[in-house]
């Protein structure tokens, strides 16, 4: 009786959680008109280069549409970096919209990719999930920006940095 007290507190605190947006998205910077030099790719190599992460591995148009549900086709550029083996939840994700009117249907498909990887560590590993629930969406102009790491913030100011007015 004890256990499933603890059980259903603990799934009702974590509903109260997930409500309160854990995963904290910032969309201050929404009418940002500045361009960033850098290709999404480029961009994500070098918050990489910056913040050791664990390996991760570039995604496909194909790999990206499948776990993020995003029609290519509505993205001007985007790089898709998840790790190499399932022992990790983190990743990091930049999106490049071509229409200002496709970004909500972007985040709302981030946010989902957002639950389903807190899904998959949930009974996994408890690290990886606590990881996977601090997850950070940003969206700067056209982009969004999705990452899952202990260092979010770090690699959120490498990333703000492209933004900068040079």
């Amino acid at each position: 009786m004890k256990k499933m007290i603890v059980i259903l507190l603990t799934m009702v605190l974590a509903m109260v959680v997930s409500a309160c947006g854990v995963g904290k998205t910032s969309t201050d910077d929404k009418t940002t008109n500045i361009e960033p030099s850098k290709s999404a790719k480029e961009m994500t190599e070098q918050m990489l280069t910056e913040v050791e992460q664990p390996t991760l591995m570039e995604l496909s148009a194909e790999e990206m549409q499948n776990l993020y549900n995003i029609d290519p086709a509505k993205l001007e550029d985007f790089s898709v970096r998840i790790p190499m083996m399932n022992v990790k939840s983190n990743e990091i994700a930049i999106f490049k919209v071509k229409d200002a009117n496709d970004l909500a249907e972007v985040e709302a498909a981030v946010k989902t990719r957002a639950e389903n990887v807190m899904k998959n560590f949930e009974q996994y590993l408890p690290d990886q999930y606590e990881n996977a629930k601090n997850h950070k969406i940003v969206v700067k102009g056209n982009y969004v920006l999705f990452v899952i790491s202990d260092q979010a913030d770090e690699l959120i100011k490498v990333y703000d940095s492209f933004f900068e007015k040079k």
